[in-house]
């Protein structure tokens, strides 16, 4: 898994799936490239329960984000198929991250970035040997907590192992889990990572008037990542500007229904 979580840290492009479950979403289906240097993205997704109505495209070039699909509302935008807004931040730490609300934020983060908490597991297993897109791969599940990441980070040897676990306790500060995440990891004969899933209990925030921030019981997530292409060029770009409307960050009265 070592060899595994080097090698996605080296990922400099990444055309992948995500299928699953997220909280206050519902079902989820997603197709994605991204690259890292500049970093960009480019998804279309689809929350599986809204049907088509819920299909969307987002893009992420140079901290604007575009979005465009059926569940925008387009006599808001003038005709137009696109609305921006910034600053807009992808892929990057849990704080620093911005797609207001279009995307879950446990979908936020790099999954190449994301498929390396698992390094910080003690009870790591192998279940056995399992084909996925075509190629042979170890199938590994472990569970993750908060603490045990803090305390993989403290015993870490090397900057380099120190850092993965800093930024693996980051990411699962995003994902928001309540407890403890399961976490199932399938690596390719060549030390790739060709698919991961997590599985958890979340915790969500709630306030209310004259009353302080409080944690509550969210909902379950059960996520899969599964790697099509790795290393392969990807072109992102933004939408032409004639037909995208500036919005900031005024984004929520653009969303049909």
């Amino acid at each position: 898994m070592a060899k595994a979580a080097t090698n996605s840290e080296r990922i400099t492009s990444l055309h992948y799936r995500v299928t699953g479950i997220v909280p206050d979403k519902g079902r989820l289906e997603a197709e994605a490239s991204m690259n890292t240097k500049p970093l960009a993205m480019s998804m279309k997704m689809n929350p599986a329960d809204q049907g088509r109505d819920g299909q969307r495209e987002v893009r992420f070039v140079d901290e604007v984000m575009y979005v465009s699909g059926n569940a925008i509302d387009f006599e808001k935008l003038d005709g137009k198929s696109w609305f921006s807004a910034d600053p807009a931040v992808w892929g990057r730490s849990a704080v620093d991250n911005q797609s207001y609300g279009i995307l879950p934020r446990q979908i936020e983060g790099n999954p190449a970035v994301q498929s390396t908490i698992l390094t910080a597991s003690k009870d790591v297993r192998s279940i056995g040997t399992e084909t996925i897109g075509g190629t042979r791969t170890t199938h590994y599940r472990g569970t993750v907590t908060r603490s045990g990441i803090g305390a993989a980070r403290d015993a870490a040897a090397g900057d380099a192992a120190r850092e993965r676990q800093i930024n693996s306790l980051d990411q699962f500060t995003a994902l928001r889990i309540e407890g403890t995440l399961t976490m199932d990891l399938w690596i390719g004969d060549d030390n790739h990572t060709r698919q991961f899933r997590m599985r958890g209990d979340t915790y969500a925030t709630r306030s209310g008037e004259g009353r302080p921030l409080e944690l509550v019981d969210g909902e379950p997530l059960d996520l899969t990542f599964t790697f099509l292409d790795i290393d392969q060029p990807a072109t992102i770009k933004a939408p032409p500007s004639a037909d995208t409307a500036y919005l900031g960050a005024q984004v929520d009265e653009t969303l049909a229904g």
